[in-house]
């Protein structure tokens, strides 16, 4: 009788383990590390102003469609760094990334 306790007890404590663990993996910091957030508020706050420029009618839909696609794929550049590093970005990679930004930013009628 001991022994198929002991068999349940260990049965309990491997599934719990394996749910702390899948529980965890739901919820990964990476996707909040600091260096990602600052690179993607900046591009939250660039698709804002090109939305704003559009609707005051500072650009055409054509560039302000043009500028939403590059601001895309700067953010898919973040997320294959992010990839690459174990969720987060390097800060050489944020200066990058920065820069990026900051030119498209300055087709940003303002």
């Amino acid at each position: 009788m001991k022994l198929r306790n002991l068999l349940i007890a260990a049965v309990g404590l491997a599934i719990a383990g394996a749910a702390a663990t899948g529980a965890s993996a739901m919820t990964p910091w990476q996707a909040h590390h600091e260096r990602r957030v600052e690179v993607n508020h900046r591009l939250v706050h660039l698709n804002r102003q090109i939305r704003i420029e559009r609707r005051e009618g500072e650009m055409t839909a054509l560039q302000a469609r043009r500028l939403h696609e590059r601001a895309h794929m700067i953010r898919a550049q973040e997320r294959f760094y992010a990839s690459r590093d174990g969720g987060h970005i390097t800060r050489r990679e944020q200066l990058r990334l920065n820069h990026e930004e900051t030119g498209l930013h300055r087709h940003v009628p303002a």
